[in-house]
């Protein structure tokens, strides 16, 4: 009995305290639900973890962004994460629905970061990679994807030659390392080499990476050793169809002009001008101003400003892509068009652009992924900048003559095109941008595909198939007022109008193959090894065709022209057949990582170009780094305010192939010329001296880095310090007296040496505002450490024709960019001369130095220059190194700021210590044998600058005394003499902080669009070139405008204007 009762009571309890437990645990748990959307695109994110704060149990979300997940408490706190997603955690007290938005996030030390043939986390990297996201660029009003990066990488230098729509923009990552050759680094699309990142749209692109020191570089090889940028284009995603629309559209003005002499002064002057160079005879200047007597009708007269009226239209410019993105698990799509219309503020200068691409990717079973892209570019510019690089003569530069162009109009001069203003230089602005016409014609498209096929786990094998097409088609229209028309044709067809032409197609070809194994089932928990090998191959074919046709009816445009092309002559018909550019390369990487503490990187590539012979033919590139984070050991585990602090060292080499096909091998070219005897002419060119040893130029590349992320990532950034030193340079060398121009030849080794540094700050992280900085600064040292034979040469950059010689040098020792001319030692006075009464002539003193030899004829008032040597002349032994074009450190800062719905963000980009070459102030401070009815700069105003005349009298003074109280307060010597020189006193301090950007947005509540079908709406409005803050003296500090060679940076002639512009623009997401 007493058994059977316990047995009952024990199962009678048993049963009450199970259902007990049972109506608690129903009492307190519930189920949470809601969906899970993409903060940046607005669709749905299948795969994000769900998790219980504190608990393993979670969830994740569906196809659809859908979850649901049940908490045992009320107040349970669940995180959500997605890989390249900034975390978040949600509170659910008195919730049982939640809609969550992740943001991307671009500075997470786990974000998947792209490198050679691959990715990694960037916490894993051993490298130097500086990144940034397709976030940043959605955010800028920009036509080329490189203006994107000025100033926010560390080490990487973004410089616009001029503000034209098509100004060449030049990236240097560290200095870059050739010397005569393009020391631009490699750019990468989607795993493709191009030739220019310009074709690719912006708002197509996921990120872009930097890879600065040999240990990234290096799995390029020959193609690696300036440095490279990969670009990854968007990708379809798995989940709902997700549609993007962005549009933007502004106007700008010029920024800046330069000041030049009203009316009053520019005719005081040019009658001077007439009794300097010809006392006896002023016809030319009564022709056109009348007698001397006439002046005051000029006095207060308001002159015309022809800068204003050819660059001072007012510009426009728009832009809309529409982007559309989803798919299923199977496969998905990303579709992307966009087109970009500018109206420049230079009259006839315009700049279009369509972009339209396509990606998919699809899952050909379990094992087997597909991708395939496609890319069409179509770009129509007109016009041109104002000073270019292949401009026939910089007589024919824009800019010139709408600063130089008479402020009145003369009197006589009927007509603007006649033969009698073309000879006295009389160019009227407006002919002179009629006269000189270019069309570009821009289409490129690029196939790529590729396989991915997982052999057994962790060993998968990858094939890629690519073919790129570009065709570029340039016209170049010269009109009767150029110099080309004047100078270049036959006697018989000069000063008629000319058509030049160029039709260059490009098709380049790339296969390659890679096996990808992860040893992770292999070895223990504390190691960690993927090994990479691969083959490459790429195959480029060029052919250029040029014509040249001249003696068009001068009444011809360049429309007309264009279109009429049998009523000119035909001059020649060149067609170049490059040699095919080939390239076979292996290679192979290993990555080892111990303990999640130690890593270990290695990098081995050989390539073969068909551009050397023999065994040239191969290089071999080299690379190992190690990284230690510091921040895993137990000495720092105590220390929580450090989350990431990891010690890297590096050391590799690259090659560089970076010259034309066919140097190896005499090669010739047909060429058909029309014009001799009447009829064509078909015979071999030869174009190039040969050279059979050429040989890769290497860069072998140390790096020295520190990682770190403080305070959960509220601080961050990274400091670096790298030598980078590149032998057997590929110069092109002269070589007079052999038949020849130049040849290449391997000689000469120069380096880089600098610091790297970057700083991110999250001041303010809430939920409904924020506040965050970024600042980078590099520091960069470069230096040539021999020529090989030689020990300097010198460069002429031509602006001024032979009226200047060389005005850079290349010397040992000293930096690229060495500009060399004379120092300016102020004026010549009046005590600097004897005077002689009875002839009324002027003879420098004893001890004097003599410029003329410089500048001609000397006289009280010259330019006076230092004599160097002193040997008491003053001539081209005396030119000395004046200016170096090369920053001692650049750098940007950016601020980012948030609160409920608004943000704002201010873009800074800076430059210390560089010289400029202001050329344009050497043109217009001079009146030279070419110079009269030419304007003048405001520093030779008058009252400034000095002079001879007695304004009272219209006579010329001599005597001593009277000359030098009629200068007593002037600081400027005489315009007046016979050619242009090149001084210190035209080098100038080019270092600026810029406000680039600033911009303004305000994002819609979403709880306002939801009954509309839109998941995010943003307006903005953003200003761009803002200001700047500079001691430089032209247009704008930013400018490089003589670019037939890198060994000429920093020259300031004749560019096209900056402007300012305004940009109101939204974003879409639907």
């Amino acid at each position: 009995m007493k058994k059977s009762f316990s047995k009952k009571t024990y199962l009678i309890l048993l049963f009450g305290i199970f259902v007990f437990s049972s109506t608690n645990m129903l009492a307190q748990s519930k189920i949470i639900s809601g969906t899970v959307i993409d903060g940046d695109l607005g669709g749905p994110l299948p795969g994000v973890t769900v998790l219980v704060k504190g608990t393993s149990n979670g969830a994740a979300t569906d196809f659809d962004g859908n979850f649901t997940v049940s908490v045992d408490n009320p107040n349970a706190i669940l995180v959500f994460s997605y890989i390249g997603y900034q975390t978040q955690e949600v509170n659910v007290s008195g919730k049982t629905t939640l809609n969550v938005s992740l943001q991307p996030s671009l500075e997470s030390l786990d974000q998947v970061v792209v490198i050679g043939y691959g990715t990694a986390k960037k916490s894993d990297l051993t490298g130097s990679v500086v990144t940034i996201g397709g976030d940043d660029l959605k955010k800028q009003s920009i036509s080329n994807v490189a203006e994107a990066l000025t100033g926010r990488l560390a080490g990487v230098q973004v410089t616009s030659s001029e503000g034209s729509p098509d100004s060449e923009i030049k990236i240097r990552v560290r200095g870059g390392g050739s010397l005569t050759q393009d020391a631009s680094p490699l750019i990468i699309v989607d795993g493709f080499p191009v030739n220019s990142m310009s074709d690719v749209s912006p708002a197509d692109i996921e990120n872009i990476s930097v890879l600065k020191d040999a240990s990234s570089t290096a799995i390029y090889g020959s193609r690696g050793a300036n440095g490279v940028v990969i670009i990854t284009t968007k990708s379809g995603k798995d989940g709902k169809i997700s549609t993007n629309f962005n549009m933007f559209y502004g106007v700008s003005k010029i920024a800046n002009t330069i000041d030049v002499l009203e009316p009053q002064d520019f005719v005081k002057w040019q009658y001077e001008y007439a009794l300097l160079d010809n006392p006896d005879d002023l016809s030319s200047y009564e022709k056109y101003f009348g007698q001397w007597q006439d002046y005051d009708q000029y006095i207060g007269m308001k002159g015309n400003n022809w800068q204003k009226q050819i660059y001072g239209r007012m510009g426009e410019v728009q832009s809309r892509d529409l982007a559309v993105r989803g798919g299923s698990e199977k496969m998905n799509f990303n579709f992307n068009y966009a087109h970009y219309d500018q109206k420049a503020i230079m009259i006839g200068s315009n700049f279009k652009r369509d972009n339209l691409s396509l990606a998919l990717k699809s899952k050909a079973g379990e094992k087997v992924d597909l991708s395939f892209t496609f890319r069409y570019s179509n770009t129509e510019i007109n016009g041109g900048g104002a000073n270019e690089q292949n401009e026939v003569s910089s007589a024919d530069a824009r800019l010139r003559h709408s600063v130089g162009y008479s402020p009145i109009p003369l009197p006589g001069l009927t007509t603007t095109n006649t033969d009698e203003a073309l000879s006295s230089y009389l160019v009227n602005p407006f002919v002179a941008v009629d006269d000189n016409q270019r069309k570009q014609l821009r289409k490129n498209f690029n196939l790529l595909g590729s396989m991915t096929w997982e052999i057994i786990d962790n060993l998968s094998y990858k094939t890629e198939l690519g073919l790129d097409n570009r065709n570029d088609l340039d016209y170049r229209f010269y009109g009767r007022s150029t110099y080309y028309a004047s100078n270049r044709p036959p006697a018989e067809l000069q000063g008629l109008p000319s058509l030049l032409s160029t039709d260059e197609k490009r098709v380049k070809f790339r296969n390659a193959n890679t096996f990808n194994y992860d040893f992770k089932n292999v070895l223990g928990d504390n190691h960690a090894l993927k090994l990479l090998l691969g083959e490459e191959m790429i195959v480029e074919r060029r052919n250029e065709v040029e014509s040249e046709i001249q003696g068009f009816p001068k009444f011809f445009d360049f429309d007309t022209s264009r279109h009429l092309t049998t009523q000119g002559t035909p001059l020649t018909v060149d067609d170049f057949y490059s040699p095919d550019d080939k390239l076979l390369s292996f290679f192979g990487r290993v990555n080892y990582d111990f303990k999640n503490r130690y890593l270990f990187t290695a990098t081995y590539r050989a390539d073969g170009s068909s551009k050397f012979l023999g065994s040239n033919q191969w290089g071999y590139f080299p690379s190992a780094a190690v990284a230690w984070k510091l921040s895993e050991e137990n000495f720092l585990k105590n220390a929580s305010w450090i989350n990431t602090l990891k010690l890297r060292l590096s050391y590799g080499e690259a090659g560089n192939n970076n010259i034309p096909s066919g140097q190896t091998v005499q090669s010739f070219q047909s060429k058909t010329t029309s014009y001799i005897n009447g009829v064509s002419s078909y015979w071999a060119a030869s174009n190039t001296l040969a050279n059979p040893d050429l040989k890769w130029e290497t860069t072998v590349t140390k790096n020295l880095g520190l990682d770190f992320d403080f305070f959960k990532g509220r601080i961050s950034g990274s400091v670096e310090a790298y030598k980078n030193v590149t032998t057997d340079l590929l110069i092109n060398f002269p070589v007079p007296g052999s038949g020849y121009d130049t040849q290449y030849r391997n000689m000469g080794e120069v380096q880089n040496t600098g610091i790297d540094a970057s700083l991110n700050v999250v001041a303010i992280s809430k939920l409904d505002y924020g506040l965050s900085f970024s600042f980078n600064m590099g520091f960069n040292k470069n230096k040539i450490n021999s020529l090989g034979v030689m020990d300097d040469f010198g460069i002429n950059t031509n602006w001024a024709s032979t009226q200047i010689g060389n005005d850079y040098v290349v010397n040992v020792g000293e930096s690229v960019g060495a500009m060399y001319g004379y120092q300016n030692d102020g004026r010549y006075e009046v005590s600097d001369f004897d005077y002689d009464v009875s002839s009324g002539t002027y003879t420098l003193k004893a001890g004097v130095a003599d410029n003329s030899a410089v500048i001609g004829q000397v006289m009280p008032g010259s330019i006076k220059l230092k004599d160097i040597n002193g040997d008491g002349v003053v001539d081209v032994n005396d030119n000395t190194i004046i200016g170096d074009a090369n920053p001692k450190f650049t750098g940007g800062f950016t601020l980012n700021a948030n609160a409920y719905g608004f943000d704002l963000s201010a873009a800074f980009n800076f430059s210390v210590g560089n010289d400029i070459y202001n050329a344009n102030k050497i043109e217009f401070t001079t009146s030279n044998q070419n110079g009269q009815y030419r304007n003048l700069s405001t520093i030779m105003a008058d009252g400034k600058r000095w002079t001879n005349l007695d304004p009272a009298t219209g006579q010329l003074v001599t005597d001593p005394t009277q000359l030098s109280a009629l200068n007593a307060n002037t600081t400027m010597w005489s315009p007046f003499m016979s050619r242009y020189l090149f001084s210190d006193w035209a080098v100038e301090d080019g270092s600026f902080l810029r406000l680039n950007t600033l911009t303004l947005g305000y994002t819609v509540p979403e709880s306002l669009l939801t009954d509309v079908g839109v998941s995010k709406l943003r307006f903005y409005l953003t200003a761009n070139n803002v200001f700047i803050i500079t001691n430089y003296s032209g247009l704008d500090p930013e400018v490089n405008t003589r670019r037939k060679t890198p060994l000429t940076p920093g020259v300031d002639y004749s560019p096209y204007p900056r402007s300012r512009s305004l940009v109101f623009g939204l974003n879409l997401n639907f």
